[in-house]
């Protein structure tokens, strides 16, 4: 397990039966998480700010005192925008951290231009820390809120070098493929479900392979990697390094759980990662 320990304004502080309390700059958010099935040993409602309470079909935020609408992060140099939304969301998945690490130590490495496509890239994290290397990033979601909060993410990082694209991944891939668009790094980090512009409906399990497969036809002849992140329960790591294998070919291929530390000195399993890198 690779673990993101590098946070300053960010811990996770107790976790049990569910639920994990995170402290967020100087906001105390206590949200549910489904890997969490051991038993806490306090009460950790009567800690939180604000907690997030599961309802049929969705889900509400209570606020036990008055927060910001929305504050401020900072992971290294780099800031981010929290904000409490639907679904139980920050803006935010702090373990991606690893994940940032990692790509951007590629990117200054590589010695030239990288050209990155972040597809499924909801608020920008990983195309804010890829184009804070140096990387020219196309960042593509299908929610226009999500690229909104993108766009200022990377306004607060004074970053210029990625372009913003509102599409279905799917759909844009195709298209970039008619086009004859080229990429050095792809991004991904699919939902377990959805359903596409047209109703079509998405299965992680049925369809991630096909659209591995996919986005092979927008690499370009000298890639550098291709990472897909994935927070589907029970996804093991070696599944998404077999689908990079199958599709990429073998050798440098690294997948991995990914977590955050506790207070309580657990580790908080936070889903799975692979990345097939190429040596140049």
């Amino acid at each position: 397990m690779r673990i993101a320990d590098d946070w300053k304004d960010y811990k996770v502080l107790k976790t049990g039966d569910g639920e994990k309390l995170e402290l967020w700059a100087d906001v105390k958010l206590l949200r549910p998480d489904p890997q969490v099935i051991w038993h806490k040993k306090s009460d950790m409602q009567k800690d939180a700010d604000a907690f997030y309470e599961r309802k049929d079909g969705g889900g509400l935020w209570h606020f036990k005192k008055q927060i910001p609408d929305e504050w401020k992060i900072t992971w290294q140099n780099l800031t981010f925008i929290v904000k409490p939304m639907g679904f139980k969301h920050t803006g935010i998945f702090p373990e991606q951290a690893v994940n940032w690490k990692m790509m951007q130590n590629l990117i200054k490495s590589a010695g030239r231009q990288i050209r990155v496509l972040n597809l499924f890239a909801y608020t920008g994290g990983a195309s804010v820390a890829c184009a804070s290397a140096g990387a020219a990033v196309t960042h593509v979601d299908a929610s226009k809120g999500m690229v909104e909060r993108a766009k200022e993410n990377a306004k607060l990082n004074n970053i210029t070098n990625i372009r913003f694209i509102v599409d279905d991944c799917q759909k844009f891939i195709e298209r970039e493929i008619r086009r004859g668009n080229k990429y050095d790094a792809i991004i991904m980090d699919p939902p377990s479900y959805g359903r596409g512009p047209n109703g079509e409906m998405w299965k992680l399990e049925t369809n991630l392979a096909d659209f591995v497969e996919l986005t092979k036809k927008v690499l370009s002849d000298n890639p550098l990697f291709v990472l897909i992140n994935s927070y589907t329960t029970g996804l093991q790591p070696t599944v998404i390094a077999n689908i990079l294998k199958s599709v990429f070919g073998q050798g440098d291929v690294e997948a991995d759980e990914i977590g955050l530390p506790t207070e309580e000195g657990l580790i908080l399993p936070c889903g799975a990662s692979g990345v097939k890198i190429w040596k140049n």
